[in-house]
């Protein structure tokens, strides 16, 4: 006997229907054989579904039993597969009469018959929906996850017990309740508030207009000026996600099995690798390429602390997908794209010891030591970056100040943020431009027209200070975040001022 029971396959970011085929034949002698291109855990399953059956109360058949997973020319990776095949072995075996051709199945089977947290499960919510498919059957664990999708009823399994009983019509599990996101917003929190770092007015100044318009920034000072600190309290200003954003977030999370039963991500991603992290680590990759660090900061942000310590390998890895906001990974099986829409900040010390420039301590680097440090980040990716700042050690009286009421919060920054970021969302409107940092050169044009004052200066500037044709679209592109925080309809002249404060600046060392 024949049955057919649906999946999905996880590729990329993307889950695609697979068609788990089980037959039962009458005739030849027992075995156990799964075909279609399957992983060492899929073929494992054979042994787990064999002693969920067996430990659930139903019968295994000694027949001849051939699983088939179509399309049988994709890679099939992951114990997700256990709960179709189980279920198709009941039905092929005639222990179970049940249409389930509007379902979706998915969920890795213990020995006992329990159900285990699955990876990738908010792919295959949307697949249901993409595909008109009704019913979504998936571990317990994963209900959250797929309960925020609209127009599929989810059904949380606790073990292949309960769902026989389910599908029989003996006992019925009850779907899971839509989650609704406002319910999470309740739990965001952050560890770090502007209001709690004395001194650094520039510093601060800087990573506001980084946070309204998503624009990478470079912290250059000695050890212990707060460029760590600084970098950390960048999340609890970044505006709100959008629910579109949050899904997004929350598939790459559910896939590299990073969710830990959150339900969906609701505050803006924050990693920090270390700079031992490798080029696959940090790109993403693998036999079966899976998210890295670009990606799992995908619409937050990306910490690189000790940039020059980064691997060159590494930080160049980096160029292309800071101007894409997209990683592409090719590999003997196919072709996968992860998503790399993030704002990069990194830290460094202007030189090995760190005390370049500093007025309370010697530098000990020789001339050559300063220029192989310093050489260690190529120009193109420093060029990448919008906002060069010097961080400078924090006077003592700034330290012992106590003096808070020039201290901003953090929440009421984030108020000027979410402002500014409105006003581009409503100026993007029809596009698939969410903030000003990832507008092209042609998007410059169309949507930040200059004053005659205006090009005069930045031309100026261009031939002064040398600047390549990026480093000018990414001037205008920092002067329209600042005319946004200001409320300004146009860019001035004083915008583009301030702009140009934070391009790279070369210390002379001699």
């Amino acid at each position: 006997m024949l049955s057919k029971v649906w999946s999905g396959a996880i590729i990329g970011l993307d889950a695609i229907p697979v068609e788990v085929e089980v037959d039962v034949a009458s005739q030849g002698l027992p075995s156990f054989t799964i075909v279609g291109l399957p992983d060492k855990a899929v073929e494992e399953s054979r042994e787990r579904v064999r002693a969920s059956l067996k430990n659930s109360g139903a019968d295994f058949p000694a027949k001849r039993i051939t699983v088939n997973l179509a399309p049988a020319d994709l890679p099939k990776i992951g114990p997700s597969y256990d709960l179709p095949i189980a279920v198709g072995m009941l039905i092929a075996s005639g222990q179970l009469q049940v249409n389930i051709t509007d379902c979706i199945f998915s969920g890795e089977l213990s020995l006992d018959g329990k159900l285990r947290n699955t990876n990738g499960i908010l792919p295959l919510a949307l697949l249901a929906r993409e595909r008109h498919i009704k019913r979504f059957y998936l571990p317990k664990e994963n209900a959250k996850e797929a309960a925020f999708i609209s127009g599929v009823e989810v059904f949380p399994v606790e073990n292949l017990t309960e769902l026989f009983f389910h599908l029989s019509g003996q006992k019925l599990i009850t779907p899971q309740p839509i989650s609704e996101v406002d319910n999470f917003l309740l739990d965001q929190k952050f560890d770090y508030d502007l209001k709690d770092i004395y001194g650094q007015e520039q510093a601060k100044r800087a990573l506001e207009i980084a946070a309204a318009g998503g624009h990478n920034i470079l912290f250059k000072g000695p050890p212990g000026a707060g460029k760590t600190l600084l970098a950390r309290t960048l999340p609890s200003i970044l505006p709100q996600m959008t629910f579109s954003e949050m899904l997004e977030v929350t598939k790459i999370y559910s896939i590299a099995g990073l969710l830990n039963n959150k339900g969906i991500i609701t505050s803006r991603p924050f990693r920090s690798p270390h700079h031992t992290t490798s080029h696959i680590g940090l790109i993403g990759g693998g036999t079966f390429p899976k998210p890295g660090e670009i990606s799992l900061a995908h619409r937050g942000v990306l910490f690189l602390d000790e940039l020059p310590e980064f691997s060159r390998t590494v930080t160049e890895s980096l160029r292309q997908p800071l101007e894409d906001g997209m990683v592409s990974i090719s590999r003997a099986q196919g072709r996968v794209t992860f998503p790399a829409k993030l704002m990069l900040i990194a830290a460094q010390n202007p030189c090995q010891c760190g005390y370049l420039g500093d007025n309370l301590h010697t530098c000990t680097c020789s001339t050559s030591m300063i220029l192989r440090y310093q050489k260690r980040v190529s120009g193109p990716m420093l060029d990448r970056i919008d906002i060069h700042l010097d961080v400078p050690a924090v006077k003592v009286d700034k330290l012992t100040s106590k003096d808070t009421q020039n201290n901003e919060a953090s929440k009421i920054v984030r108020e000027r943020v979410q402002k500014a970021r409105d006003k581009q969302i409503k100026r993007f409107a029809g596009t698939i431009l969410a903030n000003n940092a990832d507008m092209s050169s042609r998007d410059i044009k169309l949507f930040c027209p200059l004053e005659n004052d205006c090009i005069t200066l930045l031309s100026q500037a261009v031939e002064k200070l040398k600047l390549s044709a990026r480093s000018y679209h990414r001037i205008i592109k920092l002067s329209r975040t600042i005319a946004d925080l200001d409320n300004a309809d146009k860019i001035t002249t004083q915008h583009i001022a301030e702009s140009l404060q934070y391009r790279q600046k070369h210390n002379n060392l001699l």
